[in-house]
């Protein structure tokens, strides 16, 4: 049975798989590299660039733009070793087919499971910021009031009612923020069925609705919409840039880390968030008109272009007001308020509903292909990998997508999905990397049409880990001073150690060894929280794939 559970999948029949009667002929081969990179910018410049990089900025400071870059190299690391998969396995299903062709059927139906979090759950996240985002847009915008207990959950008005009735009580209602003042009122406001508040996010559940019926229609529109959505909201961006660069004031930018590296890591889990869109474009191979050709030119290309303007970005808006201002949900409105360019902050809240729905459009392409693969693979229903003969779409999959996105993003709260998210993401980036490991040491890899570049890392990975070590030491209180508030560091220590020593044996190539440290390092600085849910998330899987995947897989009947 311990042999079973990591039996590979074959790349050669992997690839024959797609073109066979039984599922090939169903999607259409319409993008090019342009399409690509496209879809891979609308998945990484949506919520993180209008949202989160102010909270980052913030935590960090201006210094937080150098996190971006850090992350972004481990981000380049991945990349490579995706770009070298997708070179080699032109099939959709991301990290899923990847694992499933080195590791083996257990780890791939642990990836698939971890990738629900990346791209369903991380859209339900990005639903719900949308909604936001669109009600104050029809507020501030276009004074149109939307009722605001159609635009919030139930648990958090709940908790905004109960506490402003607690200050209420205790004379101290003026401490209480507005907008939670705005949450309590909806909760008083909200019609009431059967003694229940009737509470919930109807545009949240609307908008994935509406982006799952243009995906259900093909793929040459969801294309075309997204290609539209991108060129706005960069031409934005760039407005942005431009208009702020003349109100920059360098004074801001002293102290350049005022937190310190606590500071600017604090910001890791959403700094990250930003990024893991990238790996959506593999998940549209099939879909490719030369896959092996265009899918790594278009990872890259996207990374390149999204890093230098998350930088830029987060330089301009530490230079236009101090990062201790920065702790808004809207900054890049925020800042241009500060400075009296008022027409400018209109146009840049109509542009992040823009930004978000084209996220919200290219995480909801990804989710069903991968879905689509593991049902070929029989470890889900077939049902999944069913492929409209008139829109050539994964309809299935796609509709329950939709539903599993759409109808928790109407009654949940964001934090919850928050906490479920880059966990599993970083999981699949280590695993895919450790990939190519495998491959280099079985010789698959001469097969692949991209390569990632070989150095050999037999004693410079070592040598790096005594350094690191030895500086540890000496520039701080030591690897295990801060062992109580980070206990998990010590696991990346300990992976450093067996890679170092495993790396004299087996000649292990630099580029993806430093993909695997660099992902570990920032999986380490994740609350346990974080760890906890993804934990219990994986258990709830392996329980699935014991259920019903063990002994439909097509490696156990064959």
């Amino acid at each position: 049975m311990l042999k079973s559970l990591f039996r590979r999948k074959n790349i050669d029949q992997a690839i024959k798989d797609v073109n066979s009667v039984e599922h090939g002929s169903g999607l259409a081969k319409v993008l090019g590299v342009r399409d690509l990179t496209m879809f891979g910018i609308a998945a990484i410049i949506g919520a993180g660039i209008f949202s989160t990089i102010g909270r980052a900025s913030f935590n960090g400071g201006p210094a937080v733009s150098l996190l971006f870059v850090f992350t972004a190299i481990a981000c380049v690391f991945t990349a490579l070793s995706y770009a070298q998969f997708a070179s080699t396995v032109p099939v959709s299903g991301s990290a899923y087919t990847y694992a499933y062709v080195s590791f083996g059927e257990l780890f791939a139906w642990i990836i698939g499971w971890a990738l629900v979090l990346e791209y369903a759950v991380s859209n339900m996240v990005v639903a719900i910021s949308w909604s936001e985002y669109f009600v104050s847009m029809l507020e501030n915008i276009f004074r149109i009031h939307f009722p605001r207990w159609l635009a919030i959950d139930a648990g958090t008005a709940k908790l905004a009612y109960q506490d402003v009735q607690k200050a209420t009580a205790n004379g101290t209602l003026g401490e209480i923020a507005s907008n939670m003042k705005a949450l309590a009122q909806a909760y008083v406001d909200a019609p009431t069925f059967a003694g229940i508040k009737i509470i919930f996010n109807l545009p949240a559940g609307a908008i994935t609705g509406l982006i799952t019926a243009l995906i259900y229609t093909g793929i040459k529109e969801s294309r075309n919409a997204s290609n539209i959505l991108v060129v706005i909201k960069l031409a934005v961006i760039l407005l942005v840039i431009v208009g702020g660069v003349f109100y920059i004031d360098t004074a801001n930018w002293k102290p350049f880390a005022p937190n310190g590296m606590k500071g600017v890591m604090m910001s890791v889990a959403s700094v990250f968030f930003a990024f893991i869109g990238f790996d959506s474009i593999s998940t549209t191979a099939e879909e490719c008109k030369d896959p092996q050709r265009d899918l790594p030119k278009a990872m890259l290309i996207t990374l390149a272009i999204c890093t230098i303007l998350y930088v830029v970005i987060t330089l301009v808006l530490t230079g236009m007001v101090n990062y201790k201002e920065l702790g808004v949900n809207d900054p890049l409105a925020y800042v241009f308020e500060k400075v009296n360019f008022d027409w400018m902050a209109g146009i840049i809240s109509v542009s992040a509903v823009v930004a978000i729905t084209s996220a919200l459009l290219a995480y909801q392409v990804g989710q069903p292909r991968i879905w689509m693969v593991m049902s070929r693979d029989g470890l889900l229903p077939k049902k999944f990998s069913k492929i409209h003969k008139k829109y050539k779409t994964p309809s299935f999959a796609t509709i329950i997508t939709g539903l599993f996105v759409g109808i928790p993003s109407l009654f949940m709260n964001m934090q919850f999905f928050i906490d479920l998210t880059s966990v599993g993401t970083f999981f699949a980036f280590i695993l895919v990397c450790c990939g190519i490991l495998y491959m280099d040491h079985t010789g698959l890899s001469k097969n692949s049409k991209f390569r990632v570049p070989y150095i050999n890392g037999k004693f410079i990975i070592g040598i790096t880990f005594l350094a690191a070590l030895f500086w540890t030491k000496y520039n701080t209180d030591g690897v295990f001073a801060h062992i109580g508030e980070k206990p998990l560091i010590i696991v990346f220590w300990l992976a450093w150690l067996a890679i170092s020593i495993m790396a004299l044996k087996y000649k292990f190539s630099l580029l993806p060894v430093m993909g695997i440290l660099t992902n570990l390092y920032l999986m380490t600085e994740l609350g346990w929280s974080n760890w906890r849910m993804f934990l219990i998330w994986v258990v709830i899987g392996i329980a699935i794939y014991f259920l019903y995947g063990y002994k439909n897989s097509k490696l156990n009947k064959a």
